[in-house]
């Protein structure tokens, strides 16, 4: 999957893109027909720990799914986002199985109807 990942404010490391690079390659295994994928990284000027943001949308076929999180730290916002996305993910390919079996007894209805 291609993915591209934009840190604003600041400069990602090498071991950072790896990270993020390893973590939503592994959301192949959940869905096989994504597209591509966006990164982003940001850090908020707030007073508390909590100052990095982690962004990641992905774009798959019927749609496009967002996860933001808020951490102490870009890998552990990457997680949060990571898991939201899994969850995402399993509601995307439910709701797309469902559409194509309504589908599918449809056609087979209209088939015996013929003869």
């Amino acid at each position: 999957m291609k993915i591209s990942v934009q840190s604003i404010h600041f400069n990602a490391d090498r071991k950072l893109l790896d990270f993020i690079q390893k973590k939503v390659d592994k959301l192949d295994l959940f869905f096989d027909q994504i597209i591509n994928g966006e990164v982003y990284l940001k850090l908020e000027n707030v007073e508390g720990e909590a100052n990095k943001i982690a962004e990641i949308k992905l774009a798959v076929p019927g749609g496009t799914l967002f996860a933001k999180a808020q951490c102490k730290s870009f890998e552990e916002a990457t997680d949060l986002a990571i898991e939201s996305l899994k969850k995402q993910i399993t509601k995307h390919k439910d709701k797309t199985r469902t559409k194509l079996s309504v589908h599918k007894a449809v056609l087979n209805a209209n088939e015996v109807s013929d003869y």
